[in-house]
């Protein structure tokens, strides 16, 4: 039963990258549809074992989070409709549960990587038709029902793990079908002209010089080709307008606009003081910056000024905990392991940092998996058995003369 439930969450993890292209007004059908048929399987399963993974502290992080949102709901917003973000909260702690429980070992938890960069080629994809129907009408491309910043990121944090499997894998199908991904990979995350996706890609693609250490000759030249292929295509079939929108990146920086997410940030700061420690309430954001910015307000644009000005210092504190637990976790890992997830995190940070990410699928994901290896990675550690004691020499006793 475990191995079917498995699947179901190896279906769901596929369908993050691309689940809002077959979406209704406000309800994603394929989160819904997958999300649930794992869980319902996930709980069958454990049923019939009998058992429960002890959870690690990472989840207590992430459990109080949700507890003081809603403490924060209760206190100031009683008899209020609660808002669609606080039950997305309560899936995605499920989410976490089911990683944790049905992936417990190396090859399931390469498997749900495997199947968010598989995800990743069908939103890739996807884009591509759009970029091809509409090259004339668009200066910016992405697959339908997706935004191209939300799709970038995504895009951009399947990069480490397709590169991190296809030095992994043994199988040699499984292998090259994680390589192409890079170039696929950096084409499509051109063709969104997203400035933040190519900051988070600039980060992603560390992970090739940090693991060349690790490389035969053979395999750092596939390296350089797959390198190599991805510029080529991203300077044959990026449209020249959106390299015209990729090159203002560094004057939106120094000028303090970010995109127009600089008065946003400032509105959030100028609120923040309000209510400092319980926050002004989950989902609340644009409200809270209204009376500073009118019709202009809008959500935060910004995943860490979101979780502290809707959830206050302390909800601040335990969100970022999750992350610090997985940061602990993972520099225990071995070398490799280790700047793949350093690496993982580094573009989750730059993802979230111009996109309100803090409820969404991907970054629950990836802090999943990396504490999941990192746990795994500990307990296979503590499970070696030790050396066997070496046996005292005894010095061999002369032969007794024989009497006569």
């Amino acid at each position: 039963m475990s191995s079917i439930a498995y699947a179901a969450l190896w279906v769901f993890v596929f369908a993050i990258p691309w689940e809002k292209i077959l979406a209704l007004p406000g309800l994603a059908i394929v989160a819904r549809l997958t999300g649930g048929t794992a869980l319902a399987l996930t709980i069958v399963a454990v049923v019939l074992a009998g058992r429960i993974r002890r959870l690690h502290w990472f989840h207590l992080a992430a459990v109080l989070f949700c507890i003081w949102a809603g403490i924060e709901l209760m206190l100031f917003h009683f008899g209020d409709r609660l808002p669609y973000k606080y039950f997305t909260y309560g899936q995605l702690l499920l989410v976490l549960w089911m990683i944790w429980e049905l992936a417990a070992t190396e090859a399931r938890l390469r498997g749900l990587l495997t199947a968010f960069v598989l995800g990743s080629y069908v939103a890739a994809f996807e884009t591509f038709r759009v970029y091809r129907r509409d090259v004339g009408a668009l200066r910016r491309f992405a697959a339908g029902g997706l935004d191209g910043n939300d799709l970038a990121m995504v895009l951009a944090l399947a990069l480490p793990m397709a590169w991190y499997l296809g030095m992994t894998y043994r199988q040699p199908l499984l292998r090259w079908m994680c390589r192409a991904y890079i170039p696929v990979g950096v084409l499509t995350i051109g063709l969104t002209g997203s400035r933040g996706g190519m900051l988070a890609t600039t980060v992603a693609l560390s992970i090739v010089p940090l693991s060349m250490t690790r490389l035969s000759p053979g395999r750092l030249m596939t390296a350089v080709l797959m390198l190599g292929a991805a510029g080529v295509l991203a300077v044959t079939y990026v449209p020249e307008t959106v390299i015209e929108r990729l090159a203002t990146t560094q004057t939106e920086v120094q000028g303090g606009r970010f995109g127009g997410r600089g008065k946003l940030w400032r509105a959030g700061l100028a609120v923040f003081p309000e209510h400092p420690v319980f926050g002004h309430g989950t989902g609340s954001y644009k409200s809270a910056i209204t009376p500073k910015l009118g019709p202009a307000a809008q959500v935060a644009h910004n995943s860490y000024l979101s979780v502290l000005v809707e959830q206050g210092i302390v909800g601040f504190l335990l969100y970022m905990s999750m992350f610090a637990a997985v940061v602990v976790s993972v520099l225990r890992l071995p070398r490799l392991e280790r700047r793949f997830a350093l690496v993982l995190l580094g573009a989750l940070a730059v993802a979230m940092f111009p996109l309100t990410w803090e409820d969404r699928r991907p970054v629950w994901f990836v802090l999943a998996a990396l504490i999941g290896f990192a746990h795994m990675h500990i307990a296979q550690r503590g499970k070696t058995p030790p050396p066997a004691p070496a046996r005292p020499v005894v010095a061999s006793r002369p032969p007794r003369a024989v009497r006569r």
